[in-house]
């Protein structure tokens, strides 16, 4: 039998599942082809860098959770550990799974980057759409935020360029960063279409996660949420207050720690002033989406990726003058909406005019550059790289110390590698290499002035016992320039560092 078309044309009868979806053949977008492309690639990048960096405190929350789940020690030291924001729900989450798998800190978090990857490419995948139909749009927004950036390193926590992935892909922050690209959506969706005050509650929920998950990155995505607000505030401005209130409800909720607490916390102001040096060289590739941007506020001086980038940069202007440097965490989600309003602009249908051809030739220029200049290292082994593109950092492997160390033994050392790695295999230090509101920080500081004491060349025998004793040391990890106190006795050697690792007798 044949079908008949409106026009009186007979075309050919349908079979099988074709049939069943009227002759359409289902397709997948460019961004589902692309992006599941870039998960796998960015996974194998991250992969095969060893732990480095943060990764070894992120680790090291983990072991504790898995040792025990509701009242865990202090991240790095022999402490209590109540009131330390690194318990999230994320690592709690993490922590279960530990549990439960019997893996280390140091593999659930490895596990924990492709996961992570997923989130915020779906979330950008749900965001653009919100902003545009165009099914690049995308696709090329994912490309310009991961090369967009400059022609010197950023590398910090919740900086999303190539590079930077391969070490970050596995932090808390770029959870949150997936998530407020999801709330962004949400907060699109609401703006398009308002619906029951249910939306509104679930997306303060999501809010009050991204909190605490990684509360510096929630300052940009409540912004995000505002920025779409902002046009219908006044007509829903109870549902919107609805998501506020439920947002802060679910933050105070959390029994581990009190995120309300870190308000004003300068603790790691002293860190992050790092962030404000070098800014044109760390992001000025990323203005080429000015033109973009500018464009959208001509259409509408209400587009929530303009209000967006405006309150971003009010938000770091703020830290700068203020000293809380900490607010420069967000400049990588500051370069989104530039990012973001370029890609849209070259997503439009041809044929293109010739200032939207020069902006995308401009666009593909600044991409190459910032490519080959600082992250194509990223994505292009050393065995394959014909150039010798700047690599991601490759830090020693400290599992020959591990081996050798129980569970909360407690380890003496002022390395910067070991330092931020032992903790990962269930080790406490004698002072925790970062601040942490679960420790006074004037304590932290005076443990490390004790590590500094004990290590000096003039410390006496008397004195580095009275160390020992104080802080339940027993074990010693020096540098192969450092000497072997006389109470010491070495038990290995780092193959690749010649670290020295050290029993104290007694």
């Amino acid at each position: 039998m044949t079908a008949t078309t409106t026009a009186g044309r007979i075309r050919r009868p349908l079979r099988g599942a074709t049939a069943l979806y009227g002759g359409r053949r289902w397709r997948p977008t460019p961004y589902l082809v692309f992006g599941g492309l870039f998960w796998l690639v960015m996974s194998l990048a991250f992969w095969r860098v060893p732990m480095c960096c943060d990764f070894g405190q992120h680790a090291a929350v983990v072991e504790r959770l898995k040792a025990d789940l509701l009242h865990p020690r202090h991240p790095m030291a022999d402490l209590p550990g109540a009131g330390s924001p690194y318990y999230s729900p994320y690592a709690v989450a993490q922590g279960v799974f530990a549990r439960v798998t019997g893996l280390a800190g140091w593999e659930v978090v490895k596990l924990a980057g492709p996961l992570n990857l997923l989130v915020l490419i779906t979330g950008i995948g749900r965001f653009v759409k919100v902003l545009t139909p165009r099914q690049w749009a995308p696709v090329i927004a994912l490309f310009a935020m991961v090369v967009l950036w400059g022609t010197r390193m950023a590398w910090w926590s919740g900086y999303l360029g190539l590079m930077s992935m391969t070490g970050n892909l596995a932090y808390p922050s770029t959870f949150a960063i997936g998530l407020a690209f999801w709330a962004w959506a949400w907060a699109g969706s609401l703006t398009a279409r308002p619906r029951g005050i249910a939306s509104y509650a679930g997306l303060g929920a999501l809010c009050g996660a991204i909190l605490l998950v990684h509360p510096i990155s929630s300052v940009a995505a409540v912004i995000g949420v505002v920025a779409f607000a902002v046009p219908g505030l006044r007509r829903a401005l109870p549902r919107w207050a609805t998501t506020a209130v439920t947002a802060a409800a679910v933050a105070a909720a959390w029994p581990y720690f009190s995120v309300f607490s870190l308000v004003g916390d300068e603790s790691v102001d002293w860190i992050h002033r790092q962030l404000y040096t070098e800014l044109p060289q760390r992001f000025w590739l990323a203005l080429l989406g000015l033109p973009a941007l500018y464009l959208r506020w001509r259409r509408d001086h209400k587009d929530p990726l303009v209000l967006m980038f405006a309150l971003e940069l009010a938000v770091v202007a703020y830290g700068w003058l203020s000293g809380h440097y900490t607010y420069g965490r967000i400049l990588g989600l500051t370069l989104v909406p530039l990012q973001f309003a370029l890609a849209i602009e070259l997503a439009a249908p041809r044929p293109w005019g010739t200032r939207r051809a020069a902006l995308a030739g401009a666009a593909t220029l600044g991409a190459c550059v910032g490519f080959f200049q600082i992250q194509a290292g990223a994505v292009v082994p050393r065995t394959l790289d014909p150039i010798g593109f700047d690599q991601p950092p490759r830090w020693p492997s400290y599992a020959w110390a591990a081996d050798r160390l129980h569970k909360g033994d407690v380890v003496l050392t002022n390395g910067y590698g070991p330092t931020r790695t032992l903790p990962a295999f269930g080790a406490n230090l004698v002072a925790p290499a970062w601040p942490d509101p679960a420790l006074d920080e004037g304590e932290r500081n005076q443990r490390l002035q004790e590590v500094r004491d004990y290590l000096a060349p003039e410390s006496t025998s008397a004195d580095r016992k009275a160390i020992a004793r104080r802080y339940h040391v027993r074990w010693l990890l020096l540098s192969k320039d450092q000497r072997v106190p006389s109470e010491a006795v070495v038990v290995a050697w780092g193959p690749q560092t010649g670290e020295v690792l050290a029993r104290v007798s007694g």
